[in-house]
């Protein structure tokens, strides 16, 4: 199964409508955050901060912690990370490119969500984001992965077998 999803033509197809649905979510979010111009972090941080209370909450503890001493005061970075990680994850991959990272990053925004208690549609992109991350290479074939992957691996195949001199031959 796994050689399928990362060797297969008609899969890495079907990858790339997966992986340009993905990537339009995200730019799509971020760019509504870039331009309403409206948009601030610390009003989410402080409604998941808010869910770590009660008999049932929807945050835990160790995550609120975190946002407490680390994202709240720190609220100004964490909206541009915010609004330039979505619009940026959308664009790489929408493009196919540094696809893995991309879905990477994508995720941890994901994930970040979900722990501060938004469910919305994070469980639906985490899986899809799953089978991206999974794919590999593959989920970027059809994409600028094809092309900037092999001229990378080629470039730093270069660097890592010049020959390196030793004091004695110099």
């Amino acid at each position: 199964m796994l050689e399928l999803l990362r060797k297969n033509n008609l899969v890495a197809g079907l990858l790339t409508v997966i992986r340009v649905y993905l990537g339009y979510t995200w730019l799509t979010g971020g760019w509504g955050k870039i331009t309403g111009g409206g948009f601030d972090a610390s009003g989410f941080l402080q409604g998941a901060i808010g869910k770590a209370t009660g008999e049932h909450p929807a945050v835990q503890g160790w995550w609120a912690v975190f946002l407490e001493n680390v994202a709240l005061p720190n609220a100004d970075l964490f909206t541009i990370l915010v609004m330039w990680g979505e619009l940026l994850v959308g664009i790489a991959l929408i493009l196919g490119l540094f696809t893995n990272f991309a879905i990477l990053m994508g995720l941890a925004m994901n994930f970040a969500f979900v722990f501060s208690g938004t469910v919305s549609t994070n469980g639906q992109m985490i899986l899809l984001g799953m089978f991206i991350l999974v794919a590999g290479a593959n989920a970027g074939k059809y994409g600028l992965d094809r092309y900037t992957l092999p001229y990378l691996k080629a470039r730093f195949a270069k660097v890592t077998h010049k020959q390196v001199k030793t004091p004695a031959e110099v």
